[in-house]
């Protein structure tokens, strides 16, 4: 399977996931079937029913995370040596050309976009636009509102 790319600190949230899952959910879930099975017949029991829905999500999201962890490929930006370029795990402040309003990103991987932390996606249209490219260039970005122009005013690996 081949390795999917991620941040040292989104490496690090998922851990912390991890651990909350398995030392808080997972035995606070195992207490809950527990006490649902003493308050009898189990096949009319809805708090039993969703004790054990509850677990399910719990177990799944845990291979999950292990999967996701097992695959990834934990880049440090701090360390990224890409004299300048645009990659991943870099920042880069952006002007759109028609409106002159600027814009900061950090390209991550999948599981860590999050646009209210102007983080956006490797395989968002706008990262794929900005991979290989340098501060002053411009780069379209063909979105589903149309094509818009930024200028690329820097790259900083933080």
């Amino acid at each position: 399977m081949a390795k999917t790319p991620i941040t040292k600190h989104g490496a690090q949230l998922l851990r912390s996931e991890l651990q909350r899952l398995k030392t808080v959910d997972r035995p606070g879930v195992a207490a809950a079937i527990g006490e649902a099975r003493a308050h009898g017949d189990l096949s009319e029991n809805a708090e039993y029913d969703a004790a054990r829905n509850r677990q399910g999500f719990i177990e799944g999201r845990i291979a999950e995370i292990e999967s996701k962890l097992a695959n990834a490929q934990i880049i440090d930006p701090t360390l990224l040596e890409a004299d300048g370029r645009c990659v991943f795990g870099a920042t880069v402040e952006l002007a759109d050309t028609s409106s002159g309003a600027k814009v900061t990103y950090q390209i991550v991987g999948e599981d860590e976009a999050s646009i209210k932390e102007n983080k956006i996606s490797i395989s968002s249209p706008i990262a794929r636009a900005l991979i290989g490219k340098y501060a002053e260039d411009e780069v379209e970005v063909h979105t589903p509102g149309g094509v818009k122009s930024y200028e690329i005013l820097d790259v900083r690996y933080e």
